[in-house]
């Protein structure tokens, strides 16, 4: 692995060399590829690189931070099947405490909220849950049951939240 500098931080990179006319900078996963000529001067390399030194780190922190959140949301299987049981077990319980029952319950990758409750009385909970702390996938599942009795975020509404989670607010936070 070679090395160069930029701000006093070395940028490691991989030198491929074969029968091609231009010299190309590849930031990819996180890694440098460098792919020259063999008819390029290692020193000739070397200060190419150097002059294009600012980009290359730029270019390597995005994709790094991008291997990063990639991987952060990844979701296991045992993560999956967590939310499930939490889920299955809140909407059991808040369903006798309450007095409703939704029609579907469905976990799904959902874009725009934690959680939705349709007019048809069916709840989807969206499944970047599974990585949260239980107490805040249990505000979300009571937040959705809460909406089969009233469908907006009226005032009676919040205090049946309240009521049935006196401590919403603090759980809610956790989904920051």
């Amino acid at each position: 692995m070679i090395e160069i500098q930029y701000e006093g931080k070395s940028i490691p990179y991989t030198l491929q060399r074969s029968r091609i006319k231009n010299l190309y900078i590849y930031v990819k996963n996180g890694e440098v590829i460098v792919k020259a000529p063999l008819r390029l001067s290692n020193k000739y390399i070397e200060e190419f690189l150097n002059k294009k030194s600012k980009w290359i780190y730029e270019s390597l922190k995005k994709s790094k931070d991008k291997v990063k959140k990639e991987t952060e949301e990844k979701i296991e299987k045992e993560d999956v099947e967590r939310l499930q049981k939490i889920v299955e077990e809140n909407i059991y319980k808040y369903s006798k405490i309450l007095g409703k029952s939704p029609k579907k319950v469905r976990i799904r990758d959902l874009k725009y909220a934690w959680g939705s409750c349709s007019s048809n009385q069916n709840i989807s909970i969206n499944l970047k849950l599974a990585n949260k702390d239980e107490k805040a996938i249990e505000y979300v599942v009571l937040h959705e049951m809460c909406h089969l009795i009233h469908m907006n975020h009226s005032k009676s509404f919040w205090n049946l939240v309240e009521k049935n989670m006196p401590k919403y607010k603090e759980y809610k936070k956790l989904l920051a």
